[in-house]
Parts: C-alpha cells; sequence; structure tokens
C-alpha cells in the first residue's frame, strides 16, 4: 500500500536520526521495519519562532517503491539527421539541442564564447585585472549566464512546460536529486559547468555540433525567410530553421534586426541595484536568532516586494550565503550580478532590488530610439556607474541608510565584489524614477523585516540586466511573424526570465522547429 501526506517536523525532530520514518509509521498505523519512505518536497517554515521543516511525504508499507525514474530521455543518434540551427547555448540553446536530440533532428550550436573551462581565464580577467572580454564573459559563453549563476531554479512558468521534466534532465546530466525535492531548488555555482559539461557532451556523443568562439553577425534573408548566417569569421552558413537563444545581454543581435527593419517591440523591465547584508544579520531576522544560526538550517533568503509610486520595487535574485560578480559585456560599462555557491557558506547575502521601468511611460526622453529606447537607457546607467566608480570594474557603493538620508558614506562595510567597490552618491546619481522608489522601497522592506534597514548592508551599482528591455515578436507556432525559419527563444526573445524557464522555452522552441 502507498500513501501520500504531509508530515511537519520541529527543528529539533529534524536532528533525530529517522525521524521521518517514525513519524510515517506513527501515521500509517504501521511497524517501522515495514515502511519505506520517499520525499517529495521540503520546505522551511520560519515565519514564527519555532521553524518546522514541511515535508510531503509518499510512504511505502510492506512494499518498495519503484526505481525507476520518471523521466527517460531518448538521446537519438542524429548525425545525418535534418540540420536545425540554434544561436546560443544557454539554457534556452541547450535544452532546445537536447530536445532536438530527441525529436530526430540534429542541433547545430553556434556560441559566441569559450567553453566553460576556457572561460574561467576570462572571469579571472575582469575579476583581477578589469578587462572585460565582449565574447566571454559572465554573461557569454558555454551555458551562458547560468553557468556562473548559483543555479536558482526558481520559475513560476508552469504553465509553459513540464519543470519536473527539466529537473530530472538536470539530474540526469549530473545534479544531486535534492532539487527533485527542495522547495527552492538550488545547485550551486561551483556544480553547474561540469552540468553543462555533461550536457554538452551528451550532444556531441548523438551527433550535433557545438561550435564555440563562433559570432553570428548577419541573417542572409530572401523572400522573408532566412537562407544563411554570416560569422565573425567570414564563413556563412546555408540554414534552414533557426533558433534565436541569445540571452538578454547580446545586444548586437537587437541592432541587427532593428537595422534590417525585423520587427522588435518595446519591453518594459526592471532596473536597481545589488544590496549585500552580512548573512548573519538575514539569518537573525528569518530564523529569530541572536547568533549563529542552527546547523541544520540553510542560509537565509528573502523575497520582498512593495508598490512605490505606482511601480513595483522588489527583490530579484536573492543570493543568500553568495557573492556579487561584474556582469558587463563591453568595456566602460559597470553591471553587477549575484550568485552562490552549493554550500551557500559566504559571509554575504546579496540580492537585487530593482523598480519596474514602464516602457510606454518612464522612457519618454529616449523616444528617439523608437523600440531601443529601454536598450538604450540600460546602457546610459551602465555607462555612468562606470564612470563613478572610476573607469574600472569598481562599482559604486554607499551605505543603505546613507543612500536613503542622501548622504555620501564616509566609507563602505566588507563586500564580496571582487574587483572593489568605491563611495559614491548613488543617490544623486541614479535616475530619480529609480532612486526615489528605492528610498521608498528600503524603508517600506525595513518595516517588514526588521533589521534590514541598516547602515550595514551596501547598496552597489547597477543592477540593470535583470530581463531583455526588447521583445523578439513570434506567432502561435513560435516562429516570427515577418521571418520564416527564424524562432526568437528564451530570455533574449522576451519569452523567459531564469534557468528553468528559458529551457523550457528552449524545449518548445525545438519542438516549433522540428515539426
Amino acid at each position: 500500500m502507498v500513501r501520500t501526506f504531509q508530515l511537519r517536523i520541529s527543528l529539533k525532530e529534524e536532528a533525530i536520526e529517522g525521524i521521518l520514518v517514525k513519524k510515517a509509521a506513527q501515521h500509517v498505523g504501521a511497524e517501522e521495519k515495514n515502511v519505506i519512505v520517499k520525499v517529495l518536497r521540503k520546505s522551511i517554515d520560519a515565519r514564527k519562532p519555532r521553524i518546522y521543516f514541511n515535508y510531503k511525504l509518499e510512504v511505502y508499507i510492506n512494499e518498495k517503491p519503484s526505481d525507476q525514474p520518471d523521466y527517460t530521455f531518448d538521446y537519438k543518434d542524429v548525425s545525418k539527421a535534418k540540420e536545425i540551427h540554434i544561436i546560443g547555448f544557454g539554457p534556452a540553446g541547450m535544452w532546445a539541442a537536447l530536445r532536438c536530440l530527441e525529436l530526430g533532428f540534429k542541433p547545430i550550436v553556434l556560441e559566441r564564447g569559450k567553453n566553460v573551462k576556457d572561460r574561467r581565464r576570462d572571469l579571472k580577467a575582469i575579476n583581477q585585472d578589469h578587462i572585460v572580454g565582449e565574447d566571454s564573459n559572465y554573461c557569454f559563453g558555454e551555458g551562458g549566464a547560468g553557468t556562473y549563476s548559483d543555479g536558482k531554479l526558481y520559475t513560476r512558468s508552469i504553465k509553459r512546460g513540464d519543470v519536473r521534466r527539466i529537473f530530472e534532465s538536470l539530474v540526469h546530466h549530473g545534479a544531486t536529486e535534492q532539487i527533485l525535492i527542495d522547495a527552492h531548488p538550488h545547485i550551486g555555482t561551483n556544480k553547474l559547468p561540469k552540468i553543462v559539461q555533461n550536457i554538452r557532451e551528451t550532444i556531441l556523443d548523438r551527433g550535433g555540433e557545438i561550435h564555440f568562439d563562433t559570432r553570428v553577425v548577419d541573417f542572409v534573408i530572401a523572400n522573408n525567410k532566412i537562407k544563411a548566417l554570416q560569422l565573425a569569421n567570414g564563413k556563412e552558413l546555408t540554414v534552414n530553421r533557426v533558433i534565436l537563444a541569445t540571452g538578454h545581454s547580446a545586444r548586437d543581435i537587437y541592432y541587427l534586426l532593428h537595422k534590417k527593419e525585423i520587427a522588435l517591440q518595446a519591453k518594459s523591465f526592471a532596473m536597481g541595484v545589488r544590496v549585500e547584508h552580512p548573512q548573519q544579520i538575514i539569518d537573525s531576522i528569518q530564523y529569530h536568532c541572536s547568533g549563529e544560526r542552527n546547523e541544520l538550517l540553510p542560509a537565509a533568503s528573502y523575497s520582498l516586494v512593495e508598490q512605490i509610486k505606482n511601480r513595483g520595487v522588489y527583490s530579484f535574485c536573492m543570493c543568500p550565503g553568495g557573492f556579487i560578480v561584474p556582469a558587463a559585456t563591453a568595456p566602460g560599462e559597470i553591471v553587477v550580478n549575484g550568485m552562490s555557491p552549493s554550500k551557500r557558506n559566504n559571509l554575504f547575502a546579496n540580492s537585487g532590488i530593482v523598480v519596474e521601468i514602464n516602457a510606454d511611460e518612464d522612457l519618454r526622453k529616449y523616444e528617439q530610439h523608437g523600440v531601443l529606447k529601454g536598450l538604450e537607457f540600460q546602457k546610459d546607467l551602465e555607462r555612468l556607474a562606470f564612470t563613478a566608480g572610476g573607469r574600472t570594474q569598481t562599482a559604486p557603493a554607499q551605505r543603505m541608510v546613507d543612500f536613503v538620508d542622501g548622504k555620501l558614506s564616509n566609507d563602505l562595510n566588507p563586500t564580496s565584489y571582487q574587483p572593489g567597490i568605491k563611495s559614491v552618491p548613488l543617490h544623486s546619481l541614479l535616475p530619480k524614477l529609480i532612486g526615489s522608489r528605492l528610498r521608498g522601497g528600503f524603508a517600506a522592506f525595513g518595516e517588514k523585516m526588521q533589521g534590514y534597514y541598516t547602515n550595514e548592508a551596501n547598496i552597489i551599482g547597477v543592477e540593470s540586466r535583470t530581463s531583455s528591455p526588447v521583445n523578439i515578436p513570434r506567432n502561435e507556432n513560435l516562429e516570427h511573424p515577418e521571418i520564416e525559419g527564424l524562432f526568437p527563444c528564451g530570455e533574449g526573445g522576451g519569452y523567459a526570465g531564469g534557468i528553468v524557464s528559458a529551457a523550457m522555452d528552449g524545449e518548445r522552441c525545438a519542438e516549433a522547429a522540428c515539426s
């Protein structure tokens, strides 16, 4: 017999070996020796001082669970199959390629950046030497921005595809099965590169192709159909169907499409700063403790949202026990992002705190740029941050209360941001539509989380790449409405907002392109 039910386990009980079997046996009225427990879901309830773990269990009484996975992946030999070209090898491009294998089509991936191993040298150059490679950085290269992020697998995009299938695929390629259980699954920046490498090997072993250091610079279009791709190395590839999965930072693609008068649309997005607290402050707030958190509890996270002057102000990509990294994709700009290792054991907690930018109402000064107005606004703020920081990857920063009070910080708190930070009056540097709402947001967040609003926190600018400010339209068949054979995909197209949603969209685009 199999029973499925919920159990609440106190923090004290969580430390007891075999507690789930004991509690489950009591619940079903069976002897412990006759019970096998399978955890389906695990979450933490820390809303009150007494903390509980919530478990969803599948309990087997006098029988054993099947050892067969919920999903199997039939990757076919496609070495001689019909080709589908995929531009970009981030999450959307990777899962598009994997889905092509299952459908019997040969994916040919063109990635402007390097493989994960070679990419590390370029990340070191950004962090230590302040040198930004335009084709290899935290955004571009094998696995995209997801490779050197912490691999948060949160998504609300359940209508776009099968979330569980993406998780199972990650496990198939080396992720821990814990991601199938945790309410907020997470892989870790230290473990993602190996998983990405395993995905690459699957594609190559089945006859697919992946070409690194291969940047697409032009589309050859005839009779409103994509015919060929021109590469930076001078070569031209004949194509039939192309999945465009270049990510939200491949600005050259937007410029290229706009120049060729291919339809684009301005899109609302969000920009702001990254906030960094000592992790112990966030732990003490969330876990109601005055000292070190209990060893059974992970580094605490938070999720905050407030309406300020008719715009959303909210936390984005919260990284407990993490660090801040330089995510610029070209010289002359500052962009910050956050990530965490698998153990989330760094001394700091960071999160983007961003303000909703309404493309129709907030960017009137940029109307001359048409559909690219959000992109130009983004660029201007990144350049301003670069200049304010001293024209290196040193980022402008300010203590939180000083920012709200409009006061230059005499000094700054320690930071995880390796290139360093510089005290700058961000309160006057940021545009009013962002800065004034951030000030209101920080004060409101301090009311929700007592202790959050503190000068022990740095705010570091700018967090500007939350999503694409441009949408590449597509029809019901996921094809561009004007260009036959072109399938805009993932975050770059404006159809995803993270690893999982991008992966799901990649699968959907592959299914459309292979039909």
